[in-house]
């Protein structure tokens, strides 16, 4: 009588997964559904851009309008003045994400290279400006702005604008400029390139940190409300976005499909400058901190 034959148990698949492998398996779908909630507020303003008034508060949860209302774009674009809020935004940004950026990585450039007295105590003291609110200093902005003759005129929110301390892009200055060899910099003195020149030569090299700074920067001042509001209140037209959002604030009622549409408009812009420089934002934010 012939013996039977041992069948080993087969293993099921998951099991002959690694152990990273399982994990990420069950990390996904959690990761997947955390991000759907955390982009459905955005995905339901954008929807509600697209909505009549009627159908934004009946339409529920659902993201697709039960009628296309385009109008909206154009009330916020005519009729609450954002063709006028837009470009005063763009120039606030530009320029004072320009000022910043000079600014932080000349600090940035001479506390990682150059030895001199105090040199330890004013870094020190740019750190601590990270624990000081940025809203705590805008009324001795605002007196010296005004002490200046610049209040309610477009340099004058600039300066108050990129006036902060920016003490984390110095910071993320200082990581990557001590990183870079010191033959770069000796090379440079034996070629007779003076402080300034030899500045101009390596700050191309840093691509990264500059993408983390200007994409950081931009969006903090596309979105700055409490500066163009108060250093422009005798001239209303010289007001960005954020505080233009108050015109669709009436006495008695709210347009809020027409805010839903500005906001949309609002938002275009950042995505730009975040699309054209997200291939450095995370080499910069992860490398630039390496001493």
């Amino acid at each position: 009588m012939s013996r039977p034959e041992l069948r080993t148990p087969r293993t099921p698949r998951l099991s002959r997964l690694s152990r990273p492998a399982r994990a990420n398996l069950i990390a996904l779908p959690l990761l997947i559904v955390v991000g759907l909630v955390w982009i459905y507020p955005f995905l339901w303003i954008v929807a509600g851009a697209f909505k009549t008034q009627t159908g934004l508060f009946t339409g529920g949860a659902s993201l697709m309008p039960d009628q296309w209302n385009f109008d909206n774009f154009r009330r916020a674009w005519v009729d609450a003045g954002f063709s006028r809020y837009f470009f005063n935004t763009i120039l606030y940004a530009v320029v004072s994400t320009v000022i910043e950026l000079f600014k932080s990585a000349l600090c940035g450039y001479i506390l990682a290279r150059y030895e001199f007295p105090g040199r330890k105590f004013l870094h020190r003291m740019i750190i601590a400006t990270l624990f000081v609110p940025v809203a705590s200093i805008i009324i001795p902005q605002f007196v010296l702005v005004e002490r200046l003759g610049l209040l309610n005129t477009q340099a004058g929110v600039i300066l108050a604008m990129s006036g902060a301390a920016g003490a984390l892009y110095v910071l993320l200055f200082i990581g990557f400029f001590s990183g870079v060899p010191s033959d770069f910099f000796d090379a440079a003195k034996l070629d007779g390139a003076g402080f300034l020149r030899t500045f101009r030569l390596v700050l191309p090299l840093a691509k990264p940190v500059i993408a983390v700074v200007v994409i950081f920067q931009f969006i903090t001042n596309w979105n700055e409300f409490n500066i163009p509001l108060v250093f422009t209140l005798g001239q209303p037209d010289l007001q960005n976005l954020a505080v233009g959002m108050l015109s669709f604030k009436g006495e008695h009622s709210v347009d809020w499909t027409g805010f839903a549409a500005g906001m949309t408009l609002s938002v275009i812009p950042m995505l730009i400058v975040f699309v054209f420089f997200q291939s450095y934002f995370v080499r910069g934010l992860a490398g630039a901190t390496k001493e």
